[in-house]
């Protein structure tokens, strides 16, 4: 097992993800993003592999998730989590509930900056409330469109239709703090106009919406905080481009992201998952957290498996839901 680094030295961790539909958060197949690490050698990883065969006894290929998270192989699932387990220590998630990821997003972008924090979270908890389903997925849609990078020689449709459907919210009448976020929301229309021309502008840069961006800041500042050199293998991911990756690193390293843990960034490789233990017990960790997540979430969770999923938590995790996050943040 590989144990902690010291001050400078590089630490080489192994990431993978679930839920991942770039920045097409909502309407999506998945309402929970995960990201999952891993800090382990490759002998190490290999004998927990090894081991999960054993247990599991499947001809697949490829062990992932769904594997351990069938009812038969439960005990599979906590053998892997548990304290005395072979990831205890060794392993980190970070979480994103996407919707609250894109309300947050949408107030950093229209809401003045001293109301963002708390327009955000009544937008979450009383939104959803104050209307139909349909009338909110809707609006959470148009937000997303509003946002994403996709389509980006269209500079009015998104915004038409987002405003729209703030007005059409604004008609079905939520009143209370609900219809004030949405009346200062109805009056941002030159910053939204702004934003969509700037995305025509610099097509090369960070997207708003990709939720694997904090989420491999967080595992650099996660794993190297006291360490500062962060060295990340991970499953192919066409998003992670050279450019994108070049990005990611002045971000950490130049921007000031990892300073205050002296965490840095030195370097991500991109490997095919079947060719890496690691990486595969990082999915197989991903994939395990974002179903236990999205249960607990919409109120169908195990307590069993919710508390054992619990210590591997990021703190910072992206989460709207104060029951869930109850059970789940730590």
């Amino acid at each position: 097992m590989t144990g902690p680094a010291s001050a400078g030295q590089r630490l080489e961790i192994a990431c993978d993800e679930s839920g991942y539909e770039g920045e097409k958060l909502i309407g999506a197949t998945t309402d929970v993003f995960a990201h999952g690490s891993v800090r382990m050698d490759a002998e190490s990883a290999a004998r927990c592999m090894a081991e999960l065969r054993m247990r599991i006894r499947s001809p697949a290929t490829e062990y992932k998730a769904t594997h351990v998270l069938r009812e038969k192989h439960r005990s599979v699932l906590r053998w892997l989590l548990r304290p005395s387990g072979p990831l205890q220590g060794n392993a980190h998630v970070y979480l994103v509930d996407k919707a609250f990821f894109v309300l947050g997003k949408l107030t950093d972008l229209l809401v003045d900056e001293d109301e963002r924090a708390r327009s955000t979270v009544v937008l979450y908890r009383e939104g959803r409330r104050a209307f139909d389903r349909d009338q909110w997925e809707a609006f959470l849609a148009s937000s997303n469109n509003l946002m994403r990078g996709t389509d980006r020689f269209d500079v009015r449709s998104p915004v038409d239709s987002f405003f729209g459907m703030v007005d059409a919210l604004r008609l079905a009448g939520a009143g209370g703090r609900v219809d004030a976020i949405l009346r200062s929301l109805s009056g941002a229309r030159q910053r939204a106009d702004s934003f969509r021309t700037r995305l025509l502008n610099q097509p090369t840069a960070m997207p708003v919406l990709d939720p694997l961006i904090p989420a491999i800041v967080r595992a650099v500042v996660f794993w190297g905080e006291g360490r500062r050199r962060v060295f990340i293998v991970h499953d192919q991911q066409k998003t992670l481009s050279v450019r994108r990756i070049a990005q990611l690193e002045e971000l950490i390293n130049e921007a000031g992201v990892g300073h205050s843990s002296g965490a840095r960034l030195a370097g991500l490789t991109l490997v095919d998952s079947t060719s890496d233990p690691r990486v595969q017990l990082a999915d197989i960790l991903a994939g395990v957290a974002r179903k236990i997540a999205s249960d607990e979430l919409n109120e169908r969770g195990d307590a069993r498996f919710t508390a054992l999923l619990r210590p591997y938590v990021d703190r910072f995790s992206i989460w709207g839901d104060d029951r869930s996050w109850a059970l789940l943040g730590r």
